[in-house]
């Protein structure tokens, strides 16, 4: 069955508030309330007629939002997704009958979603614990429980209709290509005072990066952040109007000559927050290619020294940025647990050879 055939119609229903004033055109409207859709998907959207404005076909992507407007989106969706355990290795780092800190690898996407419906980290969480497959519709049912999944369910379920992500046991994330520790909950107890740990900012996180050019020993970034407006994907620094509030604290751990070795602290957890503070402070992380990381930012440019960075690269072809230590109290004990992952093998060799190479340099 191709794709196409293979999708479902879902059907979105938006109003404009009375007090909306901005008005907007109808695609960029819709771009800004509708998760995981593109301006150019949207504009095709509305040109092959699936949206309604007051009850009326609209098809010119122009067409300004007014207040009170009920706007209603015809959209072409892949099939629910099914959560099914997989035997994919995992590095435990520690568990009990409450938790699971384990060391992510680079590579692993956290918890399913369209356009990863397997292998990621909650698909092996699943066979780890022994749960069984569970479907989308199965976290709406009143009455799913813990034991039944062997993962906590707080928050489990789709946040939203559009949002495909169905995340048991899942209390903070790690982007894909980020390495590191991360804590699990088990149980829905665990997964409540955990959360609650985060929320009041009480967790212990240090991050390790390897970024262009050597920042100031130590330092804090505070701004916020909110979504970059040339790219859906991306963050930015923001206006505090349209962002929320980010603080990252830094010390430089190794200076090489036009390269460095940092840890970071963070205050909050915001999406890419380490990546879009590193460019904020003009030391993006090497390899990052969403923030500018993936080319020479610092030292000479030259030919001999693009081939070597391009060498690198190809060995670590990932930002270089790892989740290193992981502090909490254990949400049944109240024991302070601290872990620590050292630096994986892509970034080891990519700092050596930093340090052979252009540790000594002027």
């Amino acid at each position: 069955m191709s794709e196409r055939e293979e999708k479902q119609e879902t059907i979105f229903t938006f109003e404009a508030p009375p007090g909306y004033r901005e008005g907007e055109r109808l695609d960029v409207y819709l771009t800004r309330f509708m998760q995981n859709a593109t301006r150019t998907k949207v504009k095709r959207g509305v040109k092959e007629g699936r949206v309604t404005v007051n009850g009326v076909v609209v098809t010119k992507s122009s067409h300004t939002v007014q207040a009170g407007d009920v706007i209603v989106c015809r959209v072409m969706r892949p099939p629910p997704i099914t959560l099914a355990p997989e035997r994919i290795p995992l590095e435990i780092v520690y568990e009990d009958e409450d938790l699971i800190v384990v060391n992510k690898a680079a590579g692993m996407v956290v918890h399913p979603a369209y356009g990863n419906r397997t292998g990621t980290l909650v698909n092996a969480l699943l066979y780890h614990v022994g749960g069984r497959e569970l479907s989308m519709e199965a976290f709406e049912e009143e009455g799913l429980e813990d034991e039944s999944v062997g993962l906590s369910v707080v928050n489990a379920a789709p946040a939203a209709p559009d949002d495909p992500a169905v995340r048991p046991g899942i209390v903070h994330r790690l982007d894909k290509d980020t390495s590191g520790l991360m804590v699990v909950a088990k149980n829905d107890v665990a997964h409540v005072r955990l959360a609650r740990q985060f929320e009041n900012r009480t967790i212990r996180r240090r991050y390790r990066a390897l970024v262009w050019g050597v920042p100031e020993p130590e330092g804090r970034i505070e701004t916020h952040l909110g979504r970059d407006p040339r790219d859906r994907k991306r963050r930015a620094v923001v206006r505090p109007a349209h962002g929320k509030r980010a603080v990252t604290n830094y010390r430089t751990l190794e200076a090489m000559a036009h390269t460095a070795l940092m840890e970071f602290r963070l205050e909050t957890g915001r999406t890419h927050q380490i990546r879009v503070h590193a460019r904020f402070i003009g030391h993006p992380i090497l390899g990052d290619v969403a923030y500018g990381g993936d080319r020479i930012r610092s030292g000479p440019d030259t030919s001999h020294r693009r081939a070597f960075f391009r060498n690198l690269f190809a060995r670590m072809p990932r930002q270089a940025l790892h989740a290193h230590t992981l502090g909490f109290v254990h949400p049944r004990t109240g024991a302070e647990m601290d872990f620590t992952a050292e630096l994986p093998e892509d970034m080891r060799y990519v700092l050596d050879q930093l340090r052979r190479v252009e540790g000594g340099e002027a």
